[in-house]
């Protein structure tokens, strides 16, 4: 089996990335020649909340992708690497919810809706800068780090799902956290003759308004999910808030971590949360390759 890389910090930007860090491409495959229930969550909220969030992520990767790359000219050899590990991983991401989202349409769920919500929101961004873009990304990609934290330190999340489609979230959330300095990290190679109150300034409010298309957007998607499976009204609308906000309740329980991303000097290294990885490396740990 080849050694993972090792991603150094940006030292230049003096960022807290953990200079042992390691940036690990799984090739892992799921969900081919399974079939999980249709509410393969345990339940409905689950399920159509899980399914809208993948609906998003072929389209939405692919632009993490293209947004990173756009600003690496420049990079220190140490910053370079990271964004090679960063795009490999992000192209399997996409690979293998490809996959799932078949899955989801074979049990009869419409989701094209959604995806095509999504490409007519990227095709807004064609005119926009580069950096905005960029921006964008770094305040998504906060939101997949936070989730993946929670997703792998809270077993509740996934207690009754499929196994095979649990493992598959667990490879993506072992990823998001491992890469989740990147975009940061890139961003702060891009701004770097900007002055630290104009980059907290825009961060800050494209984070805000990220945050409010974000959960209006996945809502939505949600709701539209659940009344395919005759769940609508109230009943949908208070079991996916119930389902956010108490038990297991992932909304309420990331806060604290979005929270802090508005502090002047954040970096999502700050909290380092390497340690959820290692459960997951003794199960798979077949699968590693080299990043490079």
């Amino acid at each position: 089996m080849n050694a993972p890389v090792s991603i150094s910090p940006d030292v230049r930007n003096a960022a807290p990335t953990p200079e042992d860090l390691t940036i690990t491409v799984r090739d892992e495959r799921f969900n081919r020649d399974s079939t999980p229930r249709r509410w393969w969550a345990g339940d409905a909220f689950g399920t159509a909340w899980h399914n809208a969030l993948s609906a998003t992520f072929p389209r939405g990767e692919a632009f993490f992708i293209e947004a990173v790359k756009a600003h690496r000219d420049g990079a220190d050899p140490k910053l370079e690497a990271e964004i090679r590990a960063f795009v490999k991983q992000e192209i399997n991401h996409t690979r293998e919810h490809i996959a799932f989202n078949r899955l989801a349409e074979d049990h009869g769920y419409d989701i094209k809706g959604i995806d095509k919500r999504v490409a007519e929101l990227l095709a807004l961004t064609k005119d926009r800068p580069a950096i905005a873009n960029l921006a964008v990304t770094m305040a998504l990609e906060h939101y997949t780090a936070m989730m993946a934290a929670e997703f792998l330190a809270n077993p509740q999340h996934f207690a009754d799902s499929d196994p095979e489609v649990r493992d598959m979230w667990r490879w993506h959330a072992v990823e998001e956290i491992e890469h989740k300095g990147v975009a940061f990290d890139t961003w702060n190679h891009a701004t770097k003759d900007w002055s630290d109150g104009k980059r907290w300034r825009v961060r800050s409010i494209v984070m805000l308004s990220v945050t409010v298309r974000f959960f209006k957007n996945r809502w939505a998607d949600s709701l539209a999910l659940l009344k395919q499976d005759g769940i609508t009204g109230w009943k949908a609308r208070w079991g996916l808030f119930k389902y956010l906000t108490v038990s297991p309740g992932v909304v309420r329980r990331i806060f604290p971590a979005w929270l802090a991303y508005f502090k002047p000097g954040f970096h999502p290294w700050d909290h380092d949360d390497r340690a959820l990885i290692n459960v997951y490396e003794g199960a798979f740990s077949d699968a590693l390759m080299p990043a490079e």
